[in-house]
């Protein structure tokens, strides 16, 4: 069961490294974030910081666990990802998803065609630390968005790490607003703990701040998928011209519930981009809150994973590419070259007979030479084939090892007529 912990405080105590949390916000806001496009339902957050990262979350206190422990009768069952969802996650992995690493950019608009903002997805590799300080190479998903709302600054970020299953290992998104009377900013943080995944939430209205933590068992987040999760779960579903047939994954609604979250192909569409026709793939995506209606998001998806265009259900605006992208197509793998094997008949050729004999007076004068050079090394051999022709050992190699192993300098002296039948030159010449 997921437990939680709250708390509320001014500036000061939050600086104070009292937690951070989240709370339902204005419905000013709630607009604003509808139009951030995401994607997703529960708020982004995003500290700068390096692609070399350590978590930091607090762990849990005795504290936290007593209060959890004594919540946990109180909790409703989690919801659960069914076999499709999993099996769907189970089958990716690193040299796909490599695939679909690269940034692209969209222009946010009103219905009236306004512009409102900007959007920027980028997913790269990463590397992530965690425990033991253990660097390892994982997705990593950077988002933002920023943009005026009624002449109004307004904007969200999204940093996530992921497992190339895209399990979250770590995620942080914001969301602010500025409004002249009373500034309202949302943050959130994701990081797996050990057995279990911690999730922190916070709302800021002027100068006070509200906390909830919350901590849910790692074992219920099979087929979770969050934020960053999602923009890169798209792009996989675009490459692969395919949803998951009946699949029920995991997300978190607005209020930081688990809930369900469904995938639906809507078939594909021809648009015009930058003056040229693209044909896109339109996924559309449902969170089943356990309180209020679902919200809905239908993705324009390119063949490689552009996203084209992004509409909420119920917003009044949308995202849309400007640019028409390079697409990037499936690498088509060419069979091996075979090159049959040709009889070369270079006794009958002149110039190869000829090269061959030249070859070979080469050798016949250049080992005569050496020999009369190294009169010592005739001797050896000689000495060598005498011994060998009057003892006629039935392991011939073995005698060569014991004839030779005394002029080897690591080995010790000892007579080189021991044996003439040792069964292996690698056995110790001792007795």
């Amino acid at each position: 069961m997921a437990s939680k912990v709250q708390s509320k405080g001014r500036k000061k105590g939050a600086e104070a490294g009292q937690g951070r949390a989240i709370f339902s916000l204005t419905t000013c806001l709630e607009v604003a974030l509808e139009d951030s496009a995401l994607g997703t339902t529960a708020p982004p957050l995003f500290s700068p910081r390096s692609t070399t990262i350590s978590p930091s979350f607090p762990s849990i206190g005795s504290r936290a666990k007593e209060q959890q422990q004594a919540s946990a009768p109180e909790s409703l069952p989690l919801p659960k990802a069914n076999a499709e969802a999993i099996h769907f996650l189970s089958s990716l992995g690193e040299e796909e998803l490599q695939k679909l690493f690269f940034s692209e950019t969209l222009a946010m608009v009103s219905n009236t065609g306004e512009p409102q903002g900007e959007l920027t997805v980028e997913v790269q590799r990463g590397k992530f630390e965690g425990s033991f300080g253990r660097l390892s190479h994982c997705p990593l998903v950077h988002a933002a968005t920023r943009g005026f709302l009624d002449k109004t600054l307004c904007g969200n970020s999204l940093l996530g790490y992921l497992s190339w299953n895209l399990e979250t290992l770590e995620q942080h998104s914001q969301e602010f607003i500025k409004f002249h009377v009373l500034p309202v900013e949302r943050r959130m943080s994701l990081l797996k703990q050990e057995d279990q995944l911690a999730m922190t939430r916070s709302v800021k209205e002027g100068e006070e701040v509200k906390t909830e933590v919350t901590f849910f068992p790692w074992h219920s987040t099979a087929g979770f998928i969050s934020e960053a999760a999602n923009l890169l779960l798209l792009r996989v579903m675009a490459w692969r011209q395919m949803v998951p047939s009946k699949a029920r994954f995991l997300a978190l609604d607005t209020e930081g519930k688990l809930c369900s979250s469904t995938y639906e192909a809507l078939g594909s569409q021809t648009i015009q981009v930058d003056g040229q026709s693209a044909e896109v793939f339109i996924v559309e995506q449902a969170v089943h809150s356990d309180e209020g209606i679902p919200m809905s998001c239908q993705y324009y998806m390119m063949s490689d994973g552009h996203l084209a265009k992004r509409i909420q259900v119920g917003s009044p605006g949308c995202c849309v590419v400007t640019k028409m992208p390079i697409l990037r197509e499936e690498d088509e793998t060419e069979p091996p070259l075979v090159f049959e094997k040709k009889p070369l008949p270079w006794e009958e050729d002149m110039a190869l007979h000829s090269k061959f004999l030249e070859r070979k007076e080469q050798l016949r004068l250049s080992h005569t030479r050496y020999l009369q050079q190294h009169p010592d090394a005739e001797a050896l051999v000689s000495d060598f084939l005498l011994f060998l022709l009057l003892r006629q050992p039935d392991d011939a190699v073995t005698f060569a090892a014991e004839f030779f192993g005394p002029f080897a300098a690591r080995y010790p002296r000892i007579s080189p007529l021991r044996s003439s039948n040792r069964p292996s030159p690698f056995r110790s010449l001792e007795p």
